[in-house]
C-alpha cells in the first residue's frame, strides 16, 4: 500500500455503516475516528456518508442510490458494468441485478447521517473531489475491487488503514517484523484482484505473477514467523528477568497520554506525539524519583475500536508485558466523550490475553481540559478512579506516590542478620528492599526492612 504525503495532500472522503445493533451516534463516532486515522496518514478528510444497512454483505455494501453519491465524490459513474464488445458482461449484469435486489431488500434500512457542514462552507454547492475512498469496516476482495470499479478511485478499508500506520510508525526490529506478517496476511487475499495489493490502481496481473507473488507471500511469512518466534524468546527472558521487581504497566486507548504519562513519572525521553500509535513497542523505565525497592512502569501500544486480528496476534508478545504486571494503570483521555467506549474496548483486549483479572485503577488523563462541573460530575460517576493532568507537577507527584503505595500494601517487615563477613549482603539489602533501622553487633548488622515476601526470600538467598 503506498500513500502520497507531498505538501499537495490527497484527499478522501469515508463511508460508514450502521448495522441492526449499533446506532448513528456510534456510526459517527467511529467515522470520527476514521477520521483522525486517515489524517495520519497525510490526507484530508473533504466529506462522509454512511448507510443504515442489514448486512455487510453484498457487491459493495452499499445500495445502488448511495454507490452513485459517493460516485459523485470520486469524479466515478457509479456502475460496477464492464464492457466487451460494447455489451456489458454477464459478471457486470449479475453485479447489477444484485444490487438492484439489495435495494428492493434494504429500503427500509436506508439513513443517510451525511453532513456537508463538517467539511466545506456553507453555501458551497459543488462536491468537493476526493482522491480515495475509505470505508469504516473491512472489506472483503471483491468488494473493494467492485467498489474501485464504480468509483475509479483507490479504496482501502478501516484495517488496511491502521495497518500502514502501524507499518510507519514501528522503530524496533520486533515492531516492524510483527507489522510486516500483518500487513502480508492482509494484502495476500487481495493480490488476484488488484494486481499489486490495496493502494495500487486497479489492475489485473498476469496468473504467473500473481501465484509467483502469493508464493512469495507465503515464503516470507514463513520466515517471519520462525524471526519474530525468536524475538519473542527473548522477551520473554527480559521479562522473567524483571519479575522479581514490583511492575505497573500503563494501558488504554491510542493517544490517551500513556507516552506522556510515563515520561514525567520516570524522567525519561520516551516519544511524545498527538497522533495515534505513536507508540508500538514496550518501553520499561524505572519509577522517579526512585524507590527501593525500584518500580518499574512500562508503557504499551495503545489500543483501538475494530483493532484487525492479525495486529492483536502479532503484538501479543509485547502486550504480554501487561499481563505480567502486578498493577495495570487504565489511561483515558477523560476529555473526550467517547472514553467509556474506549476504556471498554481496552478491557475487551486485555481480556482475550487473559490480563483482566490484575489489579488496576482507573486514571481520568488531561482533566485540565475540564470545566469544574465535568471533572466534578466524573469523580461522582468514578469515585474510585485518580483524576490527574500530565502537566500538574502536583498531580504526577499524587500519582507517584499512588503507585508506591500500592505496592508498599502487600510488603512486609523483617529483620535481615548480614554478617560483616558477607561480600555481597549489604548492598543486596540497600538496593532491593527498604531499610527502616539498623542496630550492629560485633558480628555483623540487623537490618529491619520492609519488601515484598518473594523479594525478601531472594535476599536471604544471596546473602553468604
Amino acid at each position: 500500500m503506498t500513500y502520497d504525503t507531498a505538501q499537495v495532500k490527497e484527499t478522501a472522503v469515508l463511508v460508514g455503516v450502521t448495522l441492526p445493533d449499533s446506532t448513528e451516534a456510534e456510526t459517527n463516532e467511529s467515522l470520527s475516528e476514521l477520521a483522525r486515522l486517515v489524517k495520519t496518514l497525510g490526507y484530508d478528510v473533504v466529506g462522509s456518508l454512511s448507510q443504515r444497512r442489514s448486512s455487510l454483505a453484498g457487491a459493495v455494501i452499499l445500495g445502488a442510490g448511495k454507490l452513485k453519491e459517493l460516485a459523485e465524490f470520486t469524479g466515478g459513474d457509479g456502475e460496477l458494468a464492464r464492457r466487451s464488445y460494447g455489451k456489458k458482461t454477464k459478471l457486470a449484469q449479475r453485479l447489477e441485478a444484485e444490487l438492484a435486489r439489495e435495494d428492493e431488500e434494504e429500503d427500509e434500512f436506508e439513513d443517510d447521517d451525511f453532513e456537508d457542514s463538517d467539511f466545506w462552507e456553507d453555501g458551497e454547492e459543488e462536491v468537493p473531489h476526493a482522491d480515495v475512498v475509505v470505508f469504516d469496516c473491512e472489506l472483503s476482495p471483491s468488494q473493494l475491487s467492485n467498489i474501485q470499479r464504480a468509483t475509479g478511485a483507490e479504496v482501502f478499508d478501516r484495517t488496511g488503514v491502521i495497518v500502514e500506520i502501524f507499518s510507519r510508525h514501528a522503530k524496533t526490529r520486533a515492531a516492524k517484523l510483527q507489522v510486516e506478517a500483518a500487513r502480508l496476511r492482509y494484502l495476500a487475499p487481495r493480490v488476484r484482484l488488484t494486481g499489486s495489493g490495496p493502494g495500487d490502481r486497479l489492475g489485473m496481473a498476469g496468473e504467473k505473477t500473481l501465484e509467483l507473488d502469493k508464493r512469495k507471500i507465503r515464503d516470507r511469512i514463513s520466515e517471519l514467523r520462525k524471526e519474530i518466534a525468536d524475538i519473542e524468546r527473548e522477551q520473554s527472558q527480559g521479562r522473567s528477568g524483571r519479575s522479581q521487581h514490583a511492575c505497573v504497566a500503563l494501558v488504554g486507548y491510542t493517544n490517551a497520554g500513556k507516552s506522556s504519562m510515563m515520561r514525567v513519572l520516570t524522567g525519561s525521553s520516551v516519544l511524545v506525539e498527538d497522533k495515534l500509535f505513536a507508540t508500538l513497542d514496550t518501553t520499561v523505565r524505572a519509577l522517579y524519583p526512585p524507590t527501593i525497592p525500584r518500580i518499574l512502569l512500562s508503557d504499551t501500544v495503545g489500543f483501538i475500536k475494530k483493532l484487525p486480528t492479525d495486529l492483536v496476534a502479532s503484538f501479543r508478545s509485547t502486550l504480554e508485558e501487561a499481563k505480567n504486571a502486578g498493577h495495570l494503570l487504565y489511561v483515558v483521555d477523560a476529555s473526550d466523550p467517547s472514553f467509556r467506549s474506549q476504556l471498554a474496548t481496552t478491557r475487551e483486549v486485555l481480556s482475550e490475553i487473559e490480563a483482566d483479572k490484575i489489579p488496576s485503577h482507573l486514571v481520568l488523563n488531561k482533566i485540565d481540559k475540564l470545566d469544574p462541573e465535568e471533572l466534578a460530575a466524573l469523580r461522582v460517576e468514578f469515585p474510585e478512579a485518580l483524576a490527574v493532568s500530565t502537566k500538574s507537577a502536583e498531580d504526577m507527584d499524587f500519582l507517584h506516590s499512588e503507585i508506591v503505595g500500592f505496592f508498599e500494601q502487600d510488603m512486609i517487615e523483617e529483620e535481615v542478620f548480614v554478617p560483616y563477613t558477607s561480600r555481597r549482603g549489604v548492598g543486596a539489602v540497600r538496593s532491593k528492599v527498604r531499610v527502616v533501622g539498623e542496630r550492629h553487633t560485633e558480628s555483623g548488622t540487623y537490618f529491619m526492612v520492609r519488601g515484598r515476601e518473594s523479594t525478601l526470600a531472594s535476599l536471604r538467598n544471596s546473602i553468604d
